[in-house]
């Protein structure tokens, strides 16, 4: 049996990706997402292809081949998490260690962290020197090129490399195979911004990671903690809450909802009670209204945020919050009085309208109608007054992401136009055409190739995948997939796009001419018969 569900490489929420179990393949028509497990976990994962291979493998209990080929790409990502690794020593034993590090360990002791929350995280302290972990990493046989492609070091002016991260407290970011792929670095007296954290590395990308996610994932509940910042993570954790993450210096993105959503059904979403924190709440819940995850916030009252609250009454009274958190929905409600004179008939209308736009926002019949009545009567109107208001709202609203989606496809697929099909749509039709016949025949592999070479294609991405599957075929691989290694998640995409396309359409060595001899003819008009409507007809006897 086939399958179709929800993407998991963009947000929406009617399915476009589908599964074909017999192709063992993966096809995504809202943002041409596709390929096979490799390609998925390599996109899911953000991870090359060697390094996709080599994560299924561990799933599987396999053994890499000792000769599989590592390109220089994969080198550099193994040398960048070395370096980190050595890094996130360096900065833990000079916290821990000499009198480098007593700024750092004041500063946690004065934020209460024990010695093995310390070590549990592998927290640390950048000297405040110029080069201190750049000549160390010098003296382990690193290289000027893959310190600053890790981000650990800069090139100044005259052509020395700095360290990237001085006089901060360092917080490791780890990911969920324990490699250490970047750092936030915390001032504490100095200058410059309060929180310095890693940019985007072959190894790391902000967007897709969470603080402590490594931790998280251990819990059997489902449930995961929300908050805002390092250090109150690492608070919680240490009060015996394992199942909280953060953010890594950025707003919270749809990738990192998507990631959550692997491994939780609901999230508290844990923010600083201030006015900037409550505003950063309300985005996450309308982030997670995009996902299966039932959002809550949690309503701290006596103290500005998760860190500060446990200090102050305890874990036992902290867990009662989350066992007691509220729902998104009443949030959001309550938020739409702010500002408001409720005294007055316009701020109360003003005030049903707004409510009515949250509740229309609800997918659930049941909680639409519940809180369509509850507010109704609190403002002493008609419940059905407020049901028209909100069914309405939520009419227009879908009509409007509806375009909104579409727009966002047509966006897609406008960027990933390809110059060559727009130069002459035949041809380009024809080399995707070309493609599907030596995928769907590859016995014809000799007449085709014989007849058509790579440069022979004018599209960039074609070429590239027919010479793939070319050389998969020239090997005597049998199994067309191995081009993955040769080709981009992009390319990928586009190659499953083609074998879909060409799905029901019957490409016998006659079709494969015709389209030979019209990617070597120069452009033609558009009136000229479509092949892909010729082998249509073929098939069906016309």
């Amino acid at each position: 049996h086939d399958f179709l569900c929800l993407c998991p490489f963009h947000s929406e929420r009617s399915p476009s990706c589908h599964i074909y179990t017999g192709d063992q393949h993966f096809y995504c028509y809202g943002c041409n997402s596709g390929g096979d497990v490799i390609t998925f976990i390599m996109q899911i994962e953000s991870l090359g292809y060697v390094e996709a291979v080599r994560f299924l493998c561990q799933r599987a209990g396999m053994t890499m081949p000792d000769d599989f080929s590592k390109s220089p790409e994969y080198e550099l990502k193994l040398r960048i998490l070395s370096a980190n690794r050595s890094a996130a020593k360096f900065f833990n034993n000079t916290l821990m260690k000499g009198r480098d590090g007593e700024k750092g360990r004041l500063y946690f002791r004065d934020r209460q962290l024990s010695v093995n929350t310390i070590t549990k995280y592998g927290l640390g302290y950048a000297p405040d020197r110029w080069n201190a972990l750049t000549e160390h990493l010098f003296s382990e046989g690193y290289k000027d090129e893959e310190l600053i492609a890790a981000n650990l070091s800069r090139r100044s002016n005259n052509g020395s490399l700095y360290d990237f991260f001085r006089d901060r407290v360092m917080f490791p970011i780890i990911d969920l195979r324990g490699n250490v792929i970047a750092f936030g670095g915390r001032v504490i007296d100095g200058e410059g911004p309060k929180y310095l954290n890693s940019p985007d590395t072959p190894v790391f990308k902000k967007s897709r990671n969470l603080f402590s996610l490594n931790f998280a994932k251990r819990c059997k509940d489902r449930r995961l903690i929300l908050a805002e910042g390092y250090m109150d993570v690492i608070s919680i954790n240490q009060a015996g809450i394992e199942n909280a993450v953060a953010t890594l210096g950025t707003a919270l993105t749809a990738d990192q909802t998507r990631l959550m959503a692997q491994y939780a059904d609901e999230v508290i979403i844990s923010y600083d009670s201030d006015e900037a924190g409550q505003k950063a709440a309300m985005r996450a819940v309308n982030l997670f209204s995009e996902t299966n995850i039932s959002a809550k916030v949690l309503k701290m009252e006596g103290a500005k945020d998760p860190d500060e609250y446990i200090k102050k009454f305890g874990v036992i009274k902290f867990r009662h919050l989350l066992d007691n958190s509220d729902g998104a929905v009443n949030f959001e409600l309550a938020r739409c009085a702010q500002g408001l004179d409720l005294d007055t008939d316009t701020g109360k209308i003003d005030y049903l309208k707004k409510c009515a736009k949250v509740i229309a926002g609800i997918n659930s019949p049941i909680e639409r109608n519940f809180y369509a009545m509850k507010i109704a009567g609190e403002m002493n109107i008609s419940a059905e007054a407020m049901k028209e208001q909100i069914n309405s709202i939520s009419n227009s609203a879908k009509r409007k992401e509806k375009r909104d989606e579409w727009e966002k496809v047509r966006s897609i697929n406008s960027r990933s136009a390809d110059p060559a099909q727009r130069k002459d749509p035949g041809r380009y039709k024809a080399e995707r055409g070309i493609i599907a016949c030596i995928h769907r025949h590859p016995d014809d592999f000799p007449f085709i190739s014989a007849n058509l070479r790579g440069e022979d294609l004018s599209s960039e991405n074609n070429r590239a995948i027919y010479e793939a599957v070319c050389g998969v075929l020239q090997d005597s691989q049998t199994d067309i997939m191995l081009v993955q290694s040769q080709l981009t998640p992009g390319q990928m995409g586009i190659f499953m796009s083609i074998i879909d396309e060409y799905r029901l359409i019957n490409l016998d060595r006659e079709v494969a001419k015709e389209l030979i001899a019209r990617i070597k003819s120069p452009a033609q008009d558009a009136s000229q018969p479509d092949l892909l409507s010729i082998a249509a007809r073929k098939k069906k006897g016309r």
